[in-house]
């Protein structure tokens, strides 16, 4: 489900992004004047935000490239950014992410009241969950505002993983802040609590063979030798180390733009314990109207990413900007990928924006992806999940910004400062499509 925590992570950011813009351009040339310093947060800050995310589509990775996608998200997040003084500043963040999902309803498709069957989502346990996060960073800045340093840490928590993450930045600012330059690190620890797809848990655990139990309820029609291919993991543990780089130069009084390198190595487990694969030199074997697996998805313990990517933002007029986008990514799987965005905000006199924005991907298939019963059973690699497929994609977007930097009205002691709502409409050539609507409201405690 980590395509979802990321697409709702992703709008969040935006949000984030738009206050954090906006807060930029409030403030002068920070530094010693006459005596006084300014401060870099004047007030505690706090975003209410909110995103509600949906998908659908017909290449489960539960039921092995085939089957519904099915999916709903709910995620409400709180950050609150405090000032420790006139240098330092604490910004803590939490939220929760709770999803219904069919297509993981189908990890044990025989726990509700009807017919198992890829394309229906199950009634039971699996339907649905609840991820938790929380995170907090230090910044501090130095007394010219030239050099800033961030520390933070962060915790994640679902029914099948737990994540420790940490990590540190460094920006120094030079030519009269014209020029910017940021190294930035992350590393997180995750532990995973392998779920098995029902038919195969017994198998390593007691030597038993088959499920005795959903095996003696139900009989095996087309191949009733069911015999598949599985080792349970021992590694329980993934790694992921990012280290990045960001250049950014004023270039004119109308033109800015940034550079961004970014580096991820992984190692442990990176392969999805409840994902089936189903080999096209093996018989199949069905209960009801369910197919089993005959394996679950098998990756290398080591990826490594590199991604590089450009932003060139104009100034047209009072009215209206430009903002341009360019990302190529490329792993050691086999994916190379290119992201390209153009976003043109609306000014509407003082207080509102709007977003309109279009975005297109397209990438190349990983080594190991093949889809359903397109593999063969003596393959070392194997996974159709349709996120490692060659695929291109589309992405519509519009959103409108309310801005007050004089926060005239208030709700008991919180001063409004903006409002922002956006949605996103997404589409695969692959046939999935998911649409999200984000929420943020900024407050002040003065």
């Amino acid at each position: 489900m980590q395509l979802k925590y990321q697409y709702s992570i992703v709008a969040i950011l935006g949000i984030l992004n738009v206050n954090f813009l906006i807060a930029q351009q409030e403030q002068s040339s920070s530094g010693e004047v006459d005596g006084y310093k300014k401060r870099v947060l004047e007030n505690t800050e706090i975003d209410f935000l909110s995103s509600y995310y949906s998908q659908d589509g017909n290449n489960a990775a539960v039921s092995g490239g085939t089957g519904t996608e099915e999916l709903t998200d709910f995620t409400p997040t709180i950050v609150v950014s405090i000032p420790l003084n006139v240098d330092d500043v604490l910004t803590i963040d939490a939220g929760v992410s709770a999803y219904t999902s069919a297509s993981s309803s189908n990890i044990n498709p025989f726990d509700g009241a009807g017919q198992a069957d890829p394309f229906t989502a199950s009634s039971g346990a699996s339907r649905g969950d609840t991820w938790a996060n929380i995170n907090g960073t230090y910044s501090h800045s130095s007394d010219d505002r030239n050099t800033i340093w961030t520390a933070d840490a962060s915790l994640a928590s679902e029914y099948d993983y737990f994540s420790i993450g940490f990590g540190g930045s460094f920006t120094k600012l030079f030519n009269e802040k014209n020029t910017e330059l940021t190294l930035h690190t992350k590393i997180y620890l995750d532990t995973w609590k392998p779920i098995y797809p029902i038919e195969l848990r017994p198998f390593g655990e007691s030597g038993a063979g088959l499920n005795d139990g959903l095996f003696q309820r139900n009989s095996i029609t087309g191949n009733p030798n069911y015999n598949p291919k599985f080792t349970e993991f021992t590694d329980k543990g993934r790694n992921s180390y990012t280290l990045g780089l960001n250049f950014s130069q004023i270039l004119s009084e109308r033109l800015q733009g940034s550079l961004a390198l970014d580096v991820v190595s992984q190692n442990g487990l990176l392969s999805t314990p409840f994902q089936r694969v189903y080999f096209a030199d093996v018989a199949d074997s069905f209960i009801q109207n369910f197919q089993l697996a005959d394996a679950i998805e098998q990756l290398p313990d080591t990826r490594l990413k590199i991604a590089v990517g450009g932003r060139l933002n104009y100034y047209l007029n009072e009215t209206f900007v430009l903002r341009g986008y360019y990302r190529y990514y490329s792993d050691d799987w086999g994916i190379q990928s290119h992201t390209a965005s153009i976003e043109m905000p609306i000014k509407l006199g003082s207080k509102f924006t709007l977003y309109p924005s279009y975005r297109y991907y397209t990438q190349t298939a990983a080594d190991y992806f093949a889809g359903y019963e397109m593999h063969r059973s003596n393959q070392q690699y194997y996974t159709s999940d349709y996120d490692l497929s060659k695929f291109h994609a589309n992405q519509f977007g519009f959103g409108v910004n309310y801005t007050d930097i004089f926060t005239n009205f208030n709700i008991w002691s919180l001063h409004l400062k903006s409002i922002d709502l956006r949605y996103l409409y997404y589409k695969r050539n692959s046939g999935l499509n998911s649409g999200l609507v984000s929420f943020g409201v900024n407050f002040i405690i003065p």
